[in-house]
């Protein structure tokens, strides 16, 4: 039997990823297929739920499975999903896939990175792109966001560096909002203070849905990029890690940009000191709270 003690911070921790969620007992209830009257008797802590219905609820609310683990915990269960190193031999063939997705994208810059938004690994072009970045910005964990942001980064090619700046920032708030994280947080306030003041929205402002335009490197390379995002992540992994990944991928805009893409990674690959296609930066293993 589980004791009061232990029914407490499940009911409480439930409680408030429900609220954060903006569902109802009554929704969540019909989501995991059981009653508004047990959810709320779980909630209260009359009720003792068993690991099923804990997974079920933690579902049915979007809970990420690093934190899924946390409510078993607090019930008193065993955790449900493992959480292995990247460099574990059981994820090669997760690894293996994620580069051959990182070369299907070249010659685009495409990056993975982990939840707190450092850098995993990385594609040809994505070096090419980031040269002459200060190389203290290089020294792992890479913080992918503090690259784009930073004044020794690529913040000074940045053409609409006010408007990307927030897209970004505002990105990473509602990450550390929806899911809860202290690194997140600070990440916030860092880039907060490296971004230049927001821009007053004008009549036709449609937020920060804008490519991202970039001087191509090089002090005597006056032609811009213009590039659009796409995230991607595993959306059935049951290891913490895996499901923790985000692909990020720069595409062209336009065929300009993409002529220019395949020009630099060209250079880049006959380049003497041509950077490795997948950085030495490993994953960050450094506490997450």
């Amino acid at each position: 039997m589980i004791g009061e003690s232990t029914r407490g911070p499940l009911a409480g921790a439930l409680r408030e990823w429900r609220t954060r969620r903006r569902v109802s007992q009554l929704e969540l209830a019909t989501r995991a297929g059981t009653t508004q009257r047990h959810v709320s008797f779980i909630e209260s802590g009359r009720s003792t739920p068993g690991r099923s219905m804990i997974i079920r609820l933690a579902e049915s609310l979007e809970v990420p499975i690093r934190e899924r683990n946390e409510l078993l915990l607090a019930a008193g269960f065993a955790p449900a999903y493992p959480r292995s190193s990247l460099d574990d031999p059981r994820l090669e063939a997760i690894r293996t896939a994620l580069e051959r997705i990182l070369d299907g994208h070249l010659p685009y810059p495409a990056v993975v990175v982990d939840r707190h938004g450092d850098l995993v690994s990385a594609n040809a072009a994505f070096h090419a792109l980031i040269a002459g970045v200060a190389p203290h910005l290089l020294v792992p964990p890479v913080s992918v966001p503090r690259v784009l942001l930073h004044p020794q980064g690529l913040a000074p090619r940045i053409v609409n560096l006010e408007q990307w700046a927030w897209h970004i920032i505002d990105a990473v708030r509602a990450e550390s909002v929806r899911n809860p994280d202290d690194r997140l947080r600070r990440l916030t306030a860092d880039l907060a203070e490296l971004a230049p003041a927001r821009p007053r929205e004008s009549p036709d402002h449609l937020g920060f849905a804008v490519p991202l335009r970039l001087r191509a490197p090089g002090p005597d390379d006056d032609r811009e990029l213009t590039l659009i995002t796409t995230l991607t992540h595993f959306g059935t992994a049951t290891d913490v890690t895996v499901a923790e990944l985000r692909l990020e991928a720069f595409l062209p805009a336009d065929g300009e940009t993409a002529g220019m893409l395949t020009e630099l990674v060209g250079a880049a690959a006959t380049a003497p000191s041509a950077a490795p296609r997948s950085p030495a930066a490993a994953p960050d293993r450094r506490p997450d709270r």
